[in-house]
């Protein structure tokens, strides 16, 4: 395996069994007193143990870096923004903006409370305009954040 599987990481499960095919998040590493590694891979509402030979690697956890580029994308389509009152049009970059800083310091309250704002936010211009083309491109990227801030703090 090319890749290390780690905590965040999408998964496939080849163990034949009761969730051959199935994918999963990772949402933690333990090893056996073996030391073999031993991978808690979330499957809907529950946790399965499984063996790291069991699984595959789906898709990686975002790194530091494209979670940022991410946070910089969003920032340049907020302009196209034009259903959300004024005070919601500055504090939007604003908040995006102080995200970005705040990632690299792995400050999980002030990531969080950044990341909420600028959910709420979000949600309320969306609500104003859900058809607008540049949801195609927030959304995935708003994504990506979500992703590594729910599996790296």
């Amino acid at each position: 395996m090319k890749d290390k599987i780690e905590k965040g990481d999408i998964v496939l499960i080849n163990k034949s069994g009761k969730y051959h095919n199935q994918v999963g998040e990772v949402s933690e590493i333990d090893y056996n007193i073996f030391f073999v590694k031993i991978v808690i891979v979330k499957l809907g509402n529950q946790e399965e143990t499984f063996e790291e030979k069991d699984l595959q690697l789906q898709t990686k956890k975002p790194s530091l870096k494209e979670v940022i580029a991410s946070v910089d994308k969003i920032i340049e389509l907020v302009d196209h923004i034009v259903h959300s009152p004024t005070k919601e049009k500055v504090e939007l970059p604003n908040r995006l903006k102080y995200l970005k800083l705040d990632i690299p310091k792995l400050d999980k309250q002030l990531i969080q409370k950044n990341f909420d704002s600028i959910d709420k936010i979000l949600a309320a211009a969306r609500e104003a305009d859900s058809s607008a083309s540049f949801w195609q491109e927030i959304d995935p990227n708003f994504e990506k954040i979500s992703w590594w801030i729910r599996t790296s703090l």
